[in-house]
């Protein structure tokens, strides 16, 4: 036997090598965008957590600190004394919550019309739902203003509650109605034949099977109505119904050398992630099923 038999050549191992590249390229290249995306993503929150536990005389320092020398949570105490912090948090609870269950008990109904019910102008409703979404928030502010001064619902959790579900309200129809029109009508002639009404129909039977499409949607109008700044700024004039975004902009401190405390404003950042992602944690299993397969088991 010759050595040329035994040690293989260039040649040979050529092909193997790359094989190996070419086999494990690809899945190395996902692995690579997907660090690369969620560094991106996650460098805000990190650079914000960061701002919040730093000393403020080593904010804008240059060199920039990444990690603060001494960690302290003095920025977290000011603000809370800046602002009502609590009153404030007690309505964004409020203001969230309510809007987002009002918009997706709507919704529900408003979708059910206009997936199953064929009445003269449905095109049109529907037509006008998807026009009103892309109608800006500021064109409507003075005749919502008015109308809710005629009401005497400013500066009231119900007033806010309302609008913020009206401005949330097209788009959570329209996601609806496409669930609702994976129900399969044969489901629901079954259950008028065993002589259940409408109302039981939609409350027994169609509402239960797009429950985590339901439950995504109140989520996501959460998340928008925890982060709307717009109209608690202007239809909120008082502590009784401000929200925390609203607290962002009332932050000061008299001490401070820079026109904003951006320390003070970091800490109260924080403390609004913590009730979104709390809720995104503990019902991401709903989420992940209404957003990929829908409500049909």
């Amino acid at each position: 036997m010759t050595t040329s038999a035994v040690i293989p050549s260039r040649e040979q191992a050529a092909p193997s090598t790359s094989g190996f590249v070419q086999r494990y390229a690809q899945t190395i290249l996902v692995y690579v965008c997907f660090a690369i995306f969620v560094v991106i993503v996650c460098a805000p929150f990190y650079f914000v957590f960061v701002s919040s536990i730093m000393p403020s005389t080593e904010l804008f320092e240059m060199p920039p600190r990444y990690w603060p020398s001494t960690p302290t949570l003095d920025s977290y105490a000011r603000m809370i004394d800046s602002v009502p912090f609590f009153t404030y948090y007690r309505n964004s609870l409020i203001f969230a919550t309510g809007s987002s269950a009002l918009s997706v008990v709507a919704a529900s109904m408003a979708a059910y019309a206009l997936a199953r019910i064929k009445f003269p102008g449905s095109n049109i409703v529907y037509l006008a739902l998807i026009l009103s979404v892309a109608l800006p928030q500021i064109a409507v502010l003075v005749p919502m203003f008015e109308t809710l001064k005629t009401f005497k619902m400013i500066s009231t959790h119900h007033g806010l509650i309302i609008l913020m579900s009206s401005l949330v309200l097209p788009y959570t129809i329209m996601t609806l109605v496409s669930f609702i029109k994976q129900v399969p009508a044969e489901v629901e002639e079954a259950a008028y034949i065993d002589g259940a009404t409408t109302w039981q129909i939609i409350l027994r039977v169609v509402l239960p099977l797009i429950r985590p499409a339901l439950f995504t949607m109140f989520l996501i109008n959460f998340i928008i109505s925890w982060n709307e700044l717009l109209y608690p700024l202007v239809f909120a004039h008082n502590v009784d119904t401000k929200t925390l975004s609203v607290g962002l902009t009332e932050l000061t401190d008299p001490g401070s050398t820079y026109t904003k405390p951006w320390d003070m404003m970091s800490a109260l950042s924080i403390l609004m992630i913590i009730p979104v992602l709390m809720i995104i944690l503990l019902g991401q299993r709903l989420i992940i099923a209404g957003l990929s397969r829908g409500a049909i088991k």
